[in-house]
């Protein structure tokens, strides 16, 4: 099924206004085809059409008056067959589809042929269009899948659907290290004579990886072979014990990719704290009770050293918008075939902090609605690029209040980690490159 266009609805953004609905009438000419509801407590719902992948209003329709539309993801209703049975409006679930009294028969979104007048609309960002133009599935689903399947991750960890989603792109003309840590410990390196992968892949020491890997290159080099030599690493050998070789390589300049997958703690041995683990984290290492409050410091925030490194490539991401993992991937295999390119990706760990392992891309999505994770890239020529700027961020509490290692966590402690949040960003918007006078 080809990936498709929609509209998201933010709630906690929402003020009732109605502009939407102003938005939509003016557009249609008529009534509007997306309704403000209060939700109780105060807060506000939607009623829209979400042109489902699996749509019910479409299956309830005894005269096949509706139609999904895979090529442009459209749920799409034909009034002359409509037989107003009012059987769609039953199916749906978002009340996306109702009869209007007014034209006499029911009526439903149709995304204004690709810009919907609903969105820009909004001026508190309540609305998102979330475009499929990357077209991800398209292009990457005829791409080999380069794990096997059945790969022993714990439920609901999202370092899985990166390493898939990495390789696929990346391919077999590739060599991998994957040092201690979740990513081999889930069977990727593999273990009694087995391997979940399918390209050469390797299991150095968290202390060399960088190194290793440098070696690698400049072998196959002077053999004449370009390959692309990556290494997915977790922020133990990335933070810790590996940054040593990680500065060396960037310092270097080798050609190679380093993708840091940063659960903020040694997950895999115990759940201990790292050097990425933030203030205030429950860990093993740092325990909570009467005296210890979790971790007494802030975590060390590497990929802002690593622009300090001269590196052709830094980014950040995140699973929870993997159009721009996918862009900043990209980018990052183009810049190692001259440097060194790096990205950091942040990835909740069920496990280790305590949370349900359904829930792990809706923690990704508020680490980046809070600021809590930002997402941007540089280069030394462009400087800093936010990639997903968040101007009205969620309140820390909405993060920190899903995750069972924080749980202990007061108010002045909220507010601890939020002035940090708030000094970081400041600290990156001054890396954005200004424009000159010229421009």
């Amino acid at each position: 099924m080809p990936s498709q266009d929609t509209i998201r609805f933010i709630p906690e953004r929402c003020d009732g206004c109605g502009d939407c609905m102003t938005a939509c009438a003016k557009a249609k000419g008529g009534a509007s085809r997306i309704s403000i509801v209060g939700s109780g407590g105060g807060g506000w719902d939607i009623a829209l059409c979400r042109q489902c992948g699996d749509p019910k209003c479409v299956a309830n329709c005894p005269a096949g008056a509706l139609d999904k539309h895979y090529g442009s993801g459209i749920v799409g209703w034909s009034q002359d067959l409509c037989v107003d049975c009012h059987l769609c409006t039953i199916g749906c679930a978002y009340g996306g589809i109702v009869f209007e009294s007014a034209a006499g028969h029911v009526q439903k979104c149709d995304l204004c042929d690709g810009t919907p007048a609903c969105v820009p609309a909004c001026g508190k960002g309540a609305l998102e269009h979330l475009s499929a133009a990357a077209r991800l599935h398209e292009t990457h689903a005829d791409k080999e899948d380069l794990f096997v399947p059945g790969l022993s991750a714990c439920q609901g960890c999202n370092s899985e659907l990166l390493i898939r989603h990495t390789m696929r792109r990346i391919g077999r003309n590739s060599v991998v290290a994957a040092p201690p840590g979740c990513i081999p410990g889930m069977g990727t390196v593999g273990y009694n004579g087995q391997t979940g992968a399918k390209m050469p892949i390797f299991h150095p020491l968290l202390t060399n990886t960088a190194a290793m890997l440098a070696g690698v290159k400049r072998q196959y080099e002077r053999r004449g072979k370009d390959i692309t030599v990556v290494a997915l690493a977790g922020d133990g050998g990335a933070v810790d014990v590996g940054f040593q070789s990680l500065s060396g390589a960037a310092e270097r300049g080798e050609r190679i990719l380093f993708i840091c997958v940063d659960n903020e703690g040694y997950m895999n041995t115990g759940m201990q704290a790292s050097g990425s683990t933030p203030f205030g984290s429950w860990t093993s290492t740092t325990p909570v009770g009467t005296v210890e409050r979790g971790k007494s410091t802030d975590g060390k925030y590497l990929p802002q050293l690593m622009m300090g490194h001269g590196c052709a490539y830094v980014a950040t991401a995140s699973t929870a918008f993997l159009d721009d993992y996918h862009t900043k991937l990209e980018k990052a295999l183009a810049a190692s075939r001259t440097g060194f390119a790096y990205l950091h990706v942040h990835a909740p760990c069920p496990t280790g902090w305590r949370f349900p392992a359904a829930m792990t891309t809706e923690v990704c999505r508020r680490q980046v609605e809070s600021n809590f994770v930002t997402l941007w890239e540089f280069t030394a020529e462009d400087g800093l690029r936010f990639t997903h700027a968040v101007d009205r961020p969620r309140p820390l509490s909405d993060y920190v209040g899903m995750i069972g290692k924080y749980k202990h966590l007061g108010n002045a402690e909220i507010e601890r980690i939020q002035a940090s949040v708030n000094r970081r960003v400041a600290f990156l918007k001054g890396f954005c490159r200004q424009p000159s006078a010229a421009e």
